[in-house]
């Protein structure tokens, strides 16, 4: 379903009283919580909102929907933006797992994180993702060669490595298994070009062209996209 805002405020609030809710839920029911979040620049407000959220955050396990293959000091690292941004006040209570230790190593990398998330013994509570122009969302890109494996519904791992075609850096990213997998998918957007990517992702069938596509047609799990101009 796509929730208009009115502004990114509006956005914002009902995000975080979305994501609020699905972890305090899971909580309750099950003594603890996983969310999976991206990166990029725009969840920053979101990050900094969510972090002042109720939540027993010392019961929640945060870890990432993708990656980028840099230190974790890197300006374009998705790990330093929620050790920044997420992980603050009571927020910094929360266990986190990061995809990235040795970023010489994707192949390793991809194994360890692997190994991680089956350790969680659960399914993500919740994955907040994003969405590019060019349709892509966790870092499963169009065009990436390893983009059948990312789309397979019967894939095994949870993440895997992608080398996008055109944007910077290797990547490793949950696959769309695992995605469909979750609890609960939220999606931010933002802007005009990203409303017409998303009514173009929304005219079946599900193209490999627009990845966001499979999850927006897709019926076998709670699917909420939050648009704002």
């Amino acid at each position: 379903m796509l929730h208009i805002c009115s502004t990114p405020q509006d956005q914002i609030a009902r995000l975080v009283s979305a994501l609020t809710a699905a972890l305090t839920q899971e909580i309750d029911h099950y003594g603890r919580a996983v969310l999976a979040v991206s990166g990029g620049r725009s969840p920053i407000p979101l990050f900094q909102a969510l972090a002042r959220a109720p939540i027993e955050w010392a019961r929640v396990t945060i870890t990432l929907v993708d990656e980028r293959l840099v230190p974790a000091d890197h300006a374009d690292s998705n790990a330093a933006l929620v050790r920044t941004h997420l992980l603050t006040g009571d927020a910094a209570q929360a266990r986190f797992l990061p995809l990235v230790d040795v970023p010489h190593d994707l192949a390793g990398c991809v194994a360890r994180a692997n190994t991680r998330f089956r350790t969680l013994g659960q399914p993500l509570t919740a994955a907040l993702l994003g969405m590019g122009d060019d349709g892509h969302t966790a870092s499963l890109f169009p065009d990436a060669a390893e983009l059948a494996d990312g789309l397979d519904p019967a894939y095994a791992q949870p993440y895997l490595a992608v080398t996008p075609p055109r944007a910077p850096h290797a990547r490793i990213s949950l696959s769309l298994a695992t995605l469909l997998g979750t609890d609960r998918l939220l999606l931010s957007i933002a802007g005009a070009s990203k409303r017409d990517v998303y009514a173009q992702a929304s005219q079946p069938p599900p193209r490999p062209m627009l990845p966001i596509s499979y999850l927006i047609q897709q019926q076998q799990t709670p699917f909420d996209a939050y648009w704002t101009p």
